[in-house]
Formats: C-alpha cells, sequence, structure tokens
C-alpha cells in the first residue's frame, strides 16, 4: 500500500523555477544544455585542428579576421594548434564527458528511478551547477587570453605549465585562468557527488532495495565514489600548479632548469609528481565518463530486447569492479616515464585485470539479446553502437597495457585513437542513447525516428572513419600533439589518411546538426508523449511525462519488483513495472 505524503509546490516566477531552481529536474536539463553548448564548442577547435592538418600550408583568411596571433603570416602557427588540441580536450572531458552521463541524465533521473521527490541537498545541487558554469565561464575566458589560451596539453604536463609565460605564448595567463577553471570545477563535482550518494543511500522509496535498483543507479552511485575520490586529487595538484606559477613554489619545478636561455630561479620540485597527482585522477576519469553510458546501455539494451538484464548480480559486482580497478592503474600512462620495471609490471597486471570485469559486462549484454524481440528504436541503436565502440577501444587497451608495445606507441596516433573511441566516443553514443531514450520523459513529446536513425548511422560510420585510420597511423609511428607532419618523410605515403580522416571528421560533425534539429524541432512540435511510450518498467515511467514539480505527488511509490522483469513472449503485456503488486501464488 503506498504511503501519503505533503504535497510540495513548485516556485513560483520564471527566476526561482527555471534560473536559480532547486527541483533537481531542472538542474539536471541545466547541465544537458551546458554539456551541448560545450560540446559545439570541442567540436568546432576540432575543425581547426583539422584544417591544420590536412592542409598545414593554406591561409584562411576569415580566420585570420579572427584569430591574427594565430594566423600570423597565413597559414595556422604550431603555437595556435596546441591551444586548440589544448581547449578541445579540456572542454570534452571536463564539461561535456563528465558533465552530461553524470551530472545531467544523473540529476534528472536518479532521484525517480529511486522514488524520491529530488537530491538529498537541493540548495547545494543548483549550487553545483552554477559552481560548474563559473568553472566553463573562466576556462572560456582562458581561451580568448592575453597572449592566448595554453598549450600545455589537457593534462598540462609539468613543467612547461608550471613556469609561465616564458615557456611560450599562451603559458601566461592562459594557463593560469586554466588551473583555476579545472579547480573550480573539481569544487562543482565534489558537491555533486556528495548529494548522488546521500540521495542513493538515504532516499530510496519503500521496497527499492539496492538489489532492485535499475543500473543506470547503479552506475552514478559508483561514478559519485569514483568522483569523490578522485577529484580531490587533482584539485590539491591544482593548487599546488597555481602556487608553482604564481607563489615561487617548487612543487613541480625543478632546480637548474633553463629555458628560452634563462634559468629558471626554483629548486626541488620534480615534474614526475604533477604526472602522479594527474593521472591518479586521470584514469578514474575515463570511468568518470562511460560508466554512466554503460548503465544507460543496459537499461536500453533490456528495454528493447524485452528481456531481463542477463546476471544482475553480476553486472552490478562488475560495475564495482571496474571503479575499484581504475584506483591501481594510473601508472599505465606512464610507461614512458622512467619507471621500475617492476612497477611497469604491477600496473600492467592490473590494467590487464579490467578486462574482467569489461568483458563480463560485454557479454552480459550479448546475453541479453540473445533471443530477445528486439525493437530496433534509435536508443536501442546507440546503446549498440556504444558496445561496439567500447569492444572495439578497449581492445586497443590491451595492447597499450603490454609496457613494451605502450613505449613503441605511446606519443603516436595509435594512442589518439584508443582514447577517443573507449573514452570519448563511446561515452558520447552512451548520451545520445539517454537522450533519444529519455527525450520523451524530460519534455513530454518524442523525437522524430527518421532523423534519428540517419544520425545514428553517419555518427557511427563516422567515427570508424575518423579513428581506425588513426591506429595505422600510429603503428607507421606519426607522433601526436605535432602540428604538421609533412616534414617527416616516412610518413609521405600516409599523408592522404589525413585528408581522408579530416574529410570523414567534417562529414561527421555536418550529421551532428541533424541531431540538433531533431531535438530542437522535437521540443516544440514533436508527438506528445504518453506517460510510458518505451513500456519500460523503471518508476520514471509510472509518472506524467514530463514529471510534476515533487515527481509522485501525494503518494509515494512502494517496490515489489526489480528493475528489468519481463514476461514471457505471447502474453498480453509483457513488462511489469517495479511498483506493480506482487503476484500472490497458490
Amino acid at each position: 500500500m503506498a504511503a501519503h505524503a505533503t504535497v510540495i509546490e513548485a516556485p513560483k516566477g520564471f527566476v526561482r523555477k527555471y534560473i536559480f531552481s532547486t527541483d533537481h529536474k531542472v538542474i539536471g536539463i541545466q547541465y544537458l544544455f551546458l554539456a551541448m553548448f560545450s560540446v559545439l564548442v570541442g567540436m568546432t577547435l576540432s575543425v581547426f585542428m583539422r584544417l591544420r592538418l590536412a592542409w598545414p600550408a593554406e591561409k584562411w583568411p576569415a580566420l585570420q579576421q579572427l584569430f591574427p596571433e594565430g594566423f600570423a603570416g597565413g597559414p595556422m602557427t604550431p603555437e595556435f594548434y596546441l591551444s586548440m588540441m589544448t581547449m578541445h580536450g579540456t572542454i570534452m572531458v571536463f564539461f561535456v564527458l563528465t558533465t552530461a552521463p553524470l551530472s545531467a541524465f544523473g540529476n534528472y533521473f536518479l532521484p525517480i528511478q529511486i522514488g524520491a521527490r529530488d537530491m538529498a541537498f537541493p540548495v547545494l545541487n543548483m549550487l553545483s551547477f552554477w559552481v560548474t558554469l563559473a568553472a566553463l565561464l573562466v576556462m572560456m575566458a582562458a581561451l580568448f587570453a592575453t597572449g592566448g589560451a595554453p598549450i600545455a596539453g589537457w593534462t598540462a604536463y609539468a613543467p612547461l605549465s608550471a613556469i609561465g609565460e616564458v615557456a611560450g605564448p599562451g603559458l601566461g595567463l592562459g594557463q593560469t585562468l586554466w588551473v583555476i577553471s579545472i579547480a573550480i570545477f573539481c569544487v562543482a563535482s565534489l558537491l555533486t557527488s556528495l548529494n548522488f550518494l546521500a540521495t542513493t543511500i538515504n532516499l530510496r522509496a519503500r521496497g527499492m532495495s539496492l538489489m532492485r535498483m535499475p543500473l543506470t543507479v547503479w552506475a552514478w552511485f559508483t561514478t559519485a565514489i569514483l568522483a569523490l575520490l578522485a577529484f580531490p586529487v587533482l584539485l590539491a595538484g591544482g593548487i599546488l600548479l597555481l602556487l608553482d606559477r604564481v607563489g615561487g613554489t617548487s612543487f613541480f619545478i625543478p632546480g637548474g632548469l633553463v629555458v628560452s636561455d634563462q634559468l629558471i630561479p626554483h629548486q626541488g620540485g620534480s615534474p614526475l609528481l604533477w604526472q602522479h597527482l594527474f593521472w591518479f585522477f586521470g584514469h578514474p576519469e575515463v570511468y568518470i565518463a562511460i560508466l554512466p553510458g554503460m548503465g544507460i546501455t543496459s537499461h536500453i539494451l533490456s528495454t528493447f530486447a524485452r528481456k531481463p538484464v542477463f546476471a544482475y548480480k553480476a553486472m552490478v559486482g562488475a560495475i564495482f569492479a571496474i571503479g575499484f580497478i581504475s584506483y591501481v592503474v594510473w601508472g599505465h600512462h606512464m610507461f614512458m616515464s622512467g619507471m621500475s620495471p617492476f612497477s611497469s609490471m604491477a600496473f600492467s597486471i592490473t590494467t590487464l585485470a579490467v578486462g574482467v570485469p569489461s568483458a563480463i559486462k560485454t557479454f552480459n549484454w550479448l546475453a541479453t539479446l540473445w533471443g530477445g524481440k528486439i525493437r530496433f528504436t534509435t536508443p536501442m541503436l546507440f546503446a549498440l553502437g556504444f558496445v561496439s565502440l567500447f569492444v572495439t577501444g578497449g581492445i586497443t587497451g590491451l595492447l597499450l597495457a603490454q609496457p613494451a608495445i605502450d613505449i613503441f606507441l605511446h606519443d603516436t596516433y595509435f594512442v589518439v585513437a584508443h582514447f577517443h573511441l573507449i573514452m570519448g566516443v563511446a561515452a558520447i553514443f552512451g548520451i545520445f542513447a539517454g537522450i533519444y531514450y529519455w527525450f520523451p520523459k524530460m519534455f513530454g513529446r518524442m523525437m522524430r525516428e527518421g532523423p534519428g536513425k540517419v544520425h545514428f548511422w553517419l555518427t557511427l560510420v563516422g567515427v570508424y572513419a575518423i579513428f581506425m585510420p588513426m591506429h595505422f597511423l600510429g603503428i607507421a609511428g606519426a607522433p601526436r600533439r605535432y602540428a604538421e607532419l609533412t616534414e617527416f618523410q616516412y610518413l609521405k605515403p600516409l599523408e592522404s589518411l589525413q585528408l581522408f580522416i579530416t574529410v570523414a571528421a567534417f562529414l561527421t560533425i555536418a550529421g551532428q546538426f541533424i541531431f540538433l534539429f531533431n531535438f530542437f524541432v522535437s521540443l516544440f512540435r514533436g508527438k506528445r508523449a504518453g506517460v510510458n511510450p518505451w513500456e519500460s518498467t523503471s518508476l520514471e515511467w509510472i509518472i506524467p511525462s514530463p514529471p510534476p514539480h515533487d515527481n509522485f505527488g501525494e503518494t509515494e511509490p512502494v517496490v515489489h519488483h526489480g528493475p528489468y522483469e519481463y514476461s514471457p513472449p505471447g502474453e498480453p503485456k509483457d513488462y511489469i513495472m517495479q511498483t506493480e503488486p506482487a503476484r500472490q501464488t497458490a
């Protein structure tokens, strides 16, 4: 029997309702639009990079008008290319791949899926969004800073990032703003993770045991644990880096360093300390980006295969195992640093070990599909695309886990292809799957299936056309981070490959405007969505679309079933809602 509670009235006025809102659903949508803006900026920066790589000697008069220093003398300067690379990587990793899967979808749906009315700390939730927005604004300011945007890469390796503008253009004010932005983002992520953990532990509805939570909730919960442990390390490292830059300290700057014929007045620091701090955060960050996509994929595959998730408890264990192992593998990013072979072996073994829970998840996804009544909707296609890209990117990770192979491939395009597939594009496919799946619930309208499927096929073919050739470039020895590869004679036969990748990238980016058109047209003119258009089983599908302010109104849900209970084929109704009363047995 359902319990009753006092109705919480929605706030009055536009500002309190849509701007400074404490409603987790409004905050989730705010995060989603912030991520969509960020991905447009990130894609634009990648276009600039591809222009330089495909046509290194070409002059771009229109761009020269916008960025006179970046196109001094006509062609794009190498420094401008490095700044575009740095800002592209930073914006995509932090403000897209971290923000959309966790902060947007998690904020909107985690409370509803566990039967809660809101997050545990609504005001803190609002503050976390505005702190994230402040971090984005500071990062955008770095893009237009005096002296240029930072050129130290999204990893900001010291001492290049620590010694100031003497190291080159972009390493003055631009790099300082970069460090401040990342520190602010770390604070926002800590607020978010604390809220997620408190909400999941304390606000579950009656009957919502841990083993009745959807795998999306398990993924967000585990991701919040990773963020809670990882971002403080990056925050501490960022503060130390800022002190090296403006406070005269020497945490990451070694003694006797000479840059541009100047002796840097620091001593006693270690550049490798920054690498350890950064990658202790950096590898869990990979799973902060992709674990929510795993949860979304599991949820969607079960829904549209009309079958329970195969081995639900094993999937939960695999999520936790991946999160745990992610903290003991950071050294595989540093095989080139001269670490002890014994340390390299230890990190190699733990890196290979993460393949075990990843394989469990992959085989369980395939088992979920096996024998199902599959509905090839747009969200289902993107979920299948996620599985494909996750497997493809993961296989190359097994190669890079071997120190002897990694030392050869580490600074090549092979690594660029690997981490884009496993961390970037796979996570993006999870985001698209979530948007197409939950759009009806969030906005009360259906996205159009035709344009959605065109978007899927253009994107899937496009990303494979971009990143598969990069593996060949890497094996041939093409170094990453270089603005121009034409001076390498041994790469002459592969020049046409860069042009092919660039054309594929432009076509893929053009395909994303189909999504944007579909999104905004459907937002205002899409077909009205019912309460449960996908015939799914979790709690978000028992309330109106879009949900009311307090989610469940006067009646609090009581859970009687797991999240993926589907009846045998042939019955009038092949799914059982989590709130349906348990069937009586003789």
